[in-house]
Parts: structure tokens; sequence; C-alpha cells
């Protein structure tokens, strides 16, 4: 996960529409909004969309040993630093090894190569179907995790990678981001060979090894080789997203499991002032610090207007009917309006967004200033300063079309651009409602029961399935984290301290995958 929405403490925000917003103007909007909303709006077709009636079923698996495989897995230290030249060979090809030993029916059946360019250490599992006419089916997990700063190891109850399991938890880095996710599948898979069982369709699990620094060397490679070797269109592709979790949506104090399917697009770009410099005694009129300052002042000033994804109207259109009855009409309006038109309820829902800065981030394209560098000493004149500024796009809006905007904004053209990023354009929006989705939600009900919402959402961040759904062959791609946590409160374990994840929940993550290979062949 990397994340920025692999930032799924931020994701949190991502989801509250008013609960973010405690001021008293934003209840002021809401209030006006419940006093306005019934003008236009028909809610005779804006009913529940939750599958009823699907039987629970419980797998039987070897949670012991399951267990002891996954505590093993978090021992690997397979860190991706920002700084990629501090990379951990040998953590990596340690951690290949374990999976090879731990899981040999897999390693006999599937074919695996290792890949990644410039260094090969992801992974590519082909499960061979039966009937290679069918569409293929893909999982994808990543096997890196991000660092535990030192100043934050006290605060941990457990050593981050000892792979401790204690109090009915299994501990450490990694075990929620997203190791459970690859050990949930191979466990799965290695059950289902153990039966004699083969899928009809093509399987590929792909495990990368740099999702949370964008993928560029992992997933991205795994998707350029895939759609050279010609595969056409994935019929089904899952990635990890959001666990679920109760009460994560205010409103809906019940369990929710959000289904990512559409994700922002991510390119970060360079601007840079070179001039003279010279000692502070002597200082020029502008400085290269003080010009650049000035360019990102306007920067900042110009930003992307907003407008209602597709995604956010799916979102809702699922949300919207299990929220109190005095908000649906604005719900309603937009769950059902039109691209290029803004209704007043619906720019009132964009004022609202607004006003929180991460809601607003489902708006429109974000302009994040990340990083500013100039000068060695105080008393010397840098010749030249740079800016980071990573965007976050909306579908159009393009390199070219952000660079045009950065351009437009500082009318100065002294200052450079420059692309600095493995650049990734929004993605396609994966279809809901269709047999692939709503396997999918079959599948969430099958195991973790009826008495829960499931909803599609839009995802600000990224994962490393954005390489695979920005392109034709895999428009639907659904991401979730197969994975029931207790409560909001697990989420700081994303990236931050004391990572764990429930031992007899883990079970019921290894149950989904078992019987998400069953569920395919309906497809």
């Amino acid at each position: 996960m990397k994340k920025s929405i692999k930032t799924y403490v931020c994701f949190l925000g991502v989801l509250l529409l008013f609960g973010c917003n405690q001021s008293g103007e934003g209840k002021s909007s809401l209030e006006e909004q419940e006093s306005t909303s019934q003008e236009n709006v028909n809610l005779d077709n804006f009913t529940s969309m939750q599958m009823k009636g699907v039987e629970q079923i419980a797998v039987d698996v070897d949670l012991d040993g399951a267990v002891k495989r996954l505590s093993k897995a978090v021992t690997f230290p397979t860190i991706s630093n920002q700084d990629r030249n501090d990379f951990d060979t040998k953590a990596f090809l340690d951690y290949h090894k374990f999976l090879e030993a731990s899981y040999p029916l897999v390693h006999k059946t599937l074919k695996k190569e290792v890949l990644g360019d410039p260094r090969p250490y992801s992974l590519l599992y082909t499960w061979e179907g039966k009937d290679t006419s069918l569409e293929p089916a893909l999982f994808y997990a990543h096997e890196d995790v991000v660092p535990v700063p030192a100043d934050s190891r006290d605060q941990w109850e457990v050593d981050p990678f000892a792979g401790t399991v204690k109090d009915g938890y299994i501990w450490g880095r990694g075990v929620l981001d997203d190791k459970n996710q690859i050990h949930a599948i191979l466990e799965a898979a290695e059950m289902k060979i153990k039966e004699g069982w083969q899928p009809s369709r093509t399987i590929y699990f792909v495990f990368g090894q740099d999702e949370e620094v964008g993928g560029p060397e992992g997933a991205k490679h795994i998707a350029d080789v895939l759609e050279a070797r010609g595969i056409k269109r994935f019929a089904y592709v899952m990635d990890e997203s959001a666990p679920l979790t109760p009460g994560i949506f205010p409103g809906i104090e019940e369990n929710t499991a959000l289904i990512g399917i559409a994700q922002k697009g991510f390119i970060s770009l360079e601007l840079k002032m070179e001039g003279v410099g010279g000692h502070s005694s002597q200082p020029p009129t502008e400085s290269n610090i003080g010009i650049l300052a000035k360019a990102i002042t306007k920067l900042e000033e110009a930003q992307f207007p907003y407008r209602i994804h597709p995604a956010v109207r799916s979102q809702y259109r699922y949300m919207g009917p299990e929220l109190p009855e005095e908000q649906q009409p604005l719900y309603a309006a937009v769950a059902f309006g039109k691209d290029g038109e803004v209704t007043d309820l619906e720019q009132k829902f964009i004022d609202v967004m607004a006003q929180n800065q991460v809601t607003r981030a489902m708006l429109h394209t974000t302009i994040a200033v990340s990083m500013f560098n100039a000068g060695v000493k105080d008393n010397v004149l840098p010749p030249a300063a740079t800016a980071v500024v990573n965007f976050r796009p909306m579908p159009g809006d393009t390199p070219e079309v952000i660079i045009q905007h950065v351009k437009d904004a500082i009318q100065d053209d002294r200052i450079s651009i420059k692309d600095i990023s493995a650049s990734t354009p929004a993605t396609n929006i994966a279809e809901v409602g269709n047999p692939a989705y709503n396997m999918l939600e079959k599948t969430i009900r099958q195991i973790w029961g009826n008495d829960l919402m499931v909803s599609p959402f839009f995802v600000i961040g990224g994962s490393d399935s954005k390489h695979f759904q920005a392109r034709p062959f895999a428009p639907d791609v659904y991401t979730i984290t197969a994975l029931q946590l207790e409560n909001t409160k697990e989420f700081e374990g994303f990236h931050g301290v004391n990572e764990r994840i429930l031992v007899s929940e883990y079970g019921k993550s290894i149950g989904f995958f078992y019987t998400i290979f069953d569920n395919l062949e309906e497809l």
C-alpha cells in the first residue's frame, strides 16, 4: 500500500462527508441542505442496493499452521525505503525461499517467475486454467512494507519484526499491510491444490516489491509483461484497499465493506529556478529561493476546479439509501446526477465536501508541495532552488494538462518544469452491479454475513493495481483488503505502531480466497 491512501488512517477521512467537519458553519450547511433537499429529486428509485439472503459459510483451515507461517513472514524486513539504493536484497531473497518452503504444492503446480526492472524481486505466479479461452483473473498483493522509524520503536508493544503472536493477535510490520493478503491467497491455493482442484480460467498472483514507493519496478513491469504476452482482457482483478470495519462511515454503525472501483493518478513535477549565487552580504533584488517561493504561492492559489467523479456517484448510490432519511435527497441528487452538470443540491454537496482537506480531495486534482530544497550555508546565496509538487489527477488531467496548468499559474519562464515520477493516469472505473462486482459482494457476505453494508468507493490514494486498471486490458479492478478489523482504531496500525490483526479473522481471510476461487467459476 503506499500509499497516500495507503495512509489508511487518512483513508478514514476520505469517507467522512460531515463527520470530519466540526465547525458551526458546516452544521449550517447541512441544515440548509436538509431544508431545501426536496427540490427536484425523485426518491422512488433511490432504494437499497444491498444483496440479500446470501448463505454464510465456514471454511475449515489449518489456522495454527497458517498463523505460524504469517508470523514468520513478518520477520523478513522487506522494507521499501524512499532511497531506492537502500534495498535489502537478502530480505527479499530469504522471503522468497520461505514462501517456496511454506507452500510446496503451489510452487509445484503454478509457474513462478521473479520479475522487476531494474531489480527482479516481484513474483508472478500463473495457475493454468482448464479452459484457456476464458478470460483470466488476477489477485494482487505486495511484499514490501514501510520502514519503522527509530523514534517510534519504544511505542511498539512488541518488536515490529519479531512476528509475535499474543493476546489473540499476530503483530508486526506488514501483517496488516499487506503480507496477510499474500499469505491468505497462498494458503487458500495450497488447500485447493491439495484437494485436486484446478481453476477453469487461468489465475495470476502478482506480489510486488515496491508498492510503498509507487510500484514502478514491480507492478508496472509485470503489467507491461502481461500486456506484451497478449492478454486482451481480465475478467476480474482484485487488489488490497480498505479492510472491513464497523462504524467506518458516519451514520452507519454496522460493519462496512468498501470496494474501491477507481483510483486517482499520480505525477510529481520538479520546479527549478537556476540563477547566479553569491555572498549573502550582497543579495539581489530577487533571490532564487524568493522567485521559486512566489511561483509556489501562485500555484497553490490556482487550484483545479471541483467536479463529482462517477465513482463518487456510485459510492453514494450504494451508501445513500442506508443513511439518514432526511439526507437522502442530497445523496440521490449526487447518485443520479449527470457529468458536466451541477444542480443546486450537488453544489451543496461539493460545498460541504470542500470544507475538509481530505474529502475535498475526492472532488478535484490535488496540488501538494512536498519538497523544497536550496542552500548549504547561511551566508551563501544558492545558485539554484528546487521544489517538488505532487499531483493526484482526476480523469482527463494528463501530465500535459497539469504541466500547462502550472505554466499558466506561475507565469514565469525562468522556472523549469520536469516530470520526475513514474506518472500514472487516473484509472478506469470498474463497473458496479455487473457479474464480477456481484461475485465479490456475494463472497464477502458468504464469509462475513449479511449484517453489513457493501459499497463501492473512490480511492484518492493508490495501490499497485493502478498500473493495471489504467490500461484497456484491466478495466474492472476491485480493491479491498479481505480482513475484518474490530474497530476504526485498528487503522492506526497502517504505517503506524502496533500493527496487528486478529488470529481468528485471519482464518476468515483464508476462507474468503478459498471461496472466491470457486465463485470465479460462475463468471
